[in-house]
C-alpha cells in the first residue's frame, strides 16, 4: 500500500480531532481532487501518530478490479469480517476500514451501520459526486457521519505541487493552470492542460449532470454555466438570469432556472453565496453570488481568461482560499454600497474586499469607505494585488493578495 504523495495537511487537521472516534469519516468534493490520496495520508498518520500496525488498516478501492466481486453490502461485510478474523489476536483492537468509491457498493450505508455498532472499527469512505451526494449521505446514514469536503489545491499547495517558488509569474500559472493535484504530471502548457481539463468538465457534464437528473436540454445547461463563468462577481437572480437567457432567444422559466443551478451547485461545480444584512444578521432570499468551485473549468469554458477579468478571478481566488479554511461565507450590499465577502468561523468574523489594484483615490476611497461603514470591531481587511500598499488606512488593514493568503492560518 506504498504511495507517494504531496501532503495537504490543511485536510489532516481537519480530520485528526475525529480519528477513533465513533463517527464515520466522509470525503466529498469535485471530481480528480485526490480524495484517494487524503485516505492514504490518514493511513500514514494512524501508522506514524497513532501506532497503528499495517494490519489494522484495510484499504478498499472499488475502482480496482482486486474488488470487483464486492457488489453490495453483504459481499462488503463478508470481506472485511473474514479479514478481521484473519488478524488473529489483534480482534480485541481497534480496526481501520478505508474504502474509496464506495457508492459502487449497493446498499452500502447497511454495511457501514453494522461495522459501526461492533465499536472497534473507525470508518472512511470516500465517493463520486455523480453517485453519492452530500443530501443522500444525510439519508444513508443519519447521526453517524461527518463529511471533510476536499477542494482542489490553495495557492501553497499549488507551489508545493509544482516545486515552485512564489513569485508573480507562479501566480500567473496559479490563476491559469489552477488547481487540480494531477496537473502536477503535466506540463503546465495551455494546450495539454486543456485537453485533460475539458475531458473532466464533459464528463462532469455528461455524468454527474444531464445523466444523474436525465436532463434534455443539454444546450440550455450549457449556455446557464457559460453565463455563471462570466458573471462570477455578479450579484443576480434566477429572474436576471432568465431574462438574459431571453435576450439570447432561450425561453425558459425561472423555476427551471433555479432546479438546474441547483444541480449545479450539487455536483460542487459553483457555490452560492448569499447576501447577509449586517446589523440583524438576516440572510436574504435573493441576490445571490456565484463562484465556481474550481476556476480551471471556468478559464477553459473562455479560453484561459482574459486580461480584463483578472479581478474577477482573484476574487474567487479569495473565495475558496476561505473555503478550504472552513469558514462560511456570505457578501453584504445596500444600494450601491457593497462589501466581498462576510468570513466567518467559530465567531472569527472578518470583513473582507477585493480589488485588483488601488491605483487611484477614487479606488481607494470606494474600496475602504464601505468597510469603515461597518461600526463593530471585527477585523476589516482590503486585499490586492498591489506590490506597494498603506498597511493601515482609516483603521483598515490592507494586505497583498499573495502575502496573504500565504501566510494565512
Amino acid at each position: 500500500m506504498m504511495k507517494t504523495y504531496n501532503k495537504r495537511d490543511i485536510y489532516i487537521n481537519k480530520i485528526k480531532p475525529f480519528i477513533n472516534k465513533d463517527i464515520i469519516k466522509v470525503l466529498i468534493w469535485q471530481r480528480r481532487v485526490w480524495k484517494s490520496y487524503i485516505l492514504f495520508q490518514i493511513m500514514d498518520e494512524l501508522k506514524n501518530n497513532f501506532w497503528v500496525l499495517e494490519k489494522q488498516i484495510i484499504y478498499i478501492n472499488k475502482e480496482l478490479n482486486d474488488f470487483d466481486f464486492i457488489k453490495d453490502y453483504n459481499d462488503l461485510l463478508s470481506y472485511i469480517k473474514k479479514w478481521d478474523s484473519e488478524s488473529g489476536s489483534l480482534w480485541k483492537i481497534k480496526k481501520y476500514v478505508f474504502i474509496d468509491e464506495i457508492q459502487d457498493v449497493i446498499n452500502f450505508e447497511k454495511a457501514l451501520r453494522d461495522l459501526q455498532a461492533i465499536w472497534n472499527y473507525d470508518i472512511y469512505i470516500s465517493g463520486s459526486n455523480a453517485n453519492m451526494l452530500s443530501s443522500e449521505i444525510a439519508t444513508y446514514l443519519t447521526w453517524r457521519y461527518i463529511e471533510f469536503e476536499i477542494f482542489p489545491l490553495i495557492y501553497k499547495e499549488f507551489l508545493d505541487f509544482h516545486k515552485l517558488q512564489n513569485s508573480k509569474e507562479s501566480f500567473l500559472k496559479y490563476m491559469k493552470f489552477w488547481w487540480l493535484p494531477y496537473l502536477k504530471n503535466l506540463e503546465l502548457q495551455e494546450e495539454i492542460v486543456y485537453d485533460y481539463i475539458k475531458s473532466i468538465y464533459n464528463t462532469i457534464l455528461l455524468k454527474d449532470i444531464v445523466k444523474r437528473y436525465s436532463i434534455r436540454n443539454i444546450d440550455f445547461i450549457e449556455k446557464l454555466i457559460m453565463f455563471l463563468s462570466d458573471n462570477i462577481w455578479s450579484l443576480f437572480t434566477a429572474n436576471n438570469i432568465s431574462k438574459y437567457l431571453k435576450s439570447q432567444k432561450i425561453e425558459i422559466w425561472t423555476n427551471i432556472v433555479l432546479e438546474y443551478i441547483s444541480y449545479l451547485c450539487n455536483v460542487y461545480l459553483i457555490n452560492k453565496v448569499k447576501r447577509q444584512e449586517i446589523v440583524w444578521k438576516k440572510i436574504f432570499e435573493i441576490n445571490d453570488k456565484f463562484y465556481f468551485s474550481d476556476l480551471w473549468i471556468r478559464n477553459v469554458l473562455l479560453w484561459w481568461y482574459k486580461q480584463v477579468d483578472i479581478w474577477k478571478i482573484i476574487e474567487n481566488i479569495v473565495f475558496l482560499h476561505f473555503k478550504a479554511h472552513s469558514y462560511s461565507i456570505h457578501i453584504w450590499k445596500n444600494k450601491d454600497k457593497e462589501i466581498d465577502f462576510i468570513v466567518e468561523k467559530s465567531g472569527d468574523i472578518k470583513y473582507i474586499q477585493v480589488a485588483y489594484l488601488i491605483e487611484s483615490d477614487n479606488t481607494k476611497q470606494r474600496e475602504f469607505d464601505n468597510l469603515i461603514e461597518i461600526k463593530d470591531n471585527y477585523e476589516k481587511i482590503v486585499l490586492s494585488l498591489d506590490d506597494f500598499i498603506d498597511w493601515n488606512y482609516k483603521w483598515i488593514k490592507h494586505y497583498n493578495l499573495i502575502d496573504y493568503i500565504l501566510k494565512f492560518k
